[in-house]
């Protein structure tokens, strides 16, 4: 029982649904992903899990830059477009609209109501996933209004 326990209590955890991208060699990924916070204020820092399955991980790994889509309120189908990998059709991405942000050239989904680029400062390899920090270098609103998708509101968990 004790494992069972661990693993609600885990999930418990707040977190938030995002897109990940990235970009290297002319190479596009994207995924959604939920392990993601601020670590830092000064300099702005965030630290954000990704499975080394993860398509971006690789990319991640060779430019050294990645871009965090956040999900809003009622755009859960947008996410579930990302959970399986990501295909590049002309100016979309699993069918939706992208442009490359401006310093790491990272898809930004246009859809989505905040994004933010990074360059990655400092990693640690433990257990399935590499753990990312990456330093703020650009960011926007593209929808101030929108509440952020907190993922245990979409009935989805990852993670315990």
């Amino acid at each position: 029982m004790e494992v069972e326990e661990q693993t609600i209590a885990l999930r418990a955890i707040s977190y938030g649904l995002y897109v990940l991208t990235s970009s290297s060699g002319g190479v596009l990924g994207a995924a959604a992903v939920n392990w993601l916070s601020q670590v830092s204020f000064q300099p702005r820092l965030v630290a954000m899990a990704v499975g080394t399955e993860n398509e971006n991980y690789p990319l991640i790994v060779a430019s050294g830059t990645f871009a965090v889509n956040v999900v809003g309120e009622g755009q859960l189908d947008i996410a579930r477009d990302f959970f399986r990998g990501s295909t590049l059709e002309g100016s979309t991405l699993n069918g939706h609209p992208f442009e490359l942000s401006p310093k790491a050239g990272c898809p930004l989904l246009v859809e989505l109501p905040y994004w933010f680029e990074a360059r990655v400062v400092d990693s640690l390899k433990r257990g399935d996933h590499r753990l990312f920090v990456g330093q703020v270098i650009g960011g926007g609103v593209r929808d101030s209004e929108a509440a952020p998708l907190p993922l245990r509101s979409t009935g989805l968990d990852y993670g315990g």
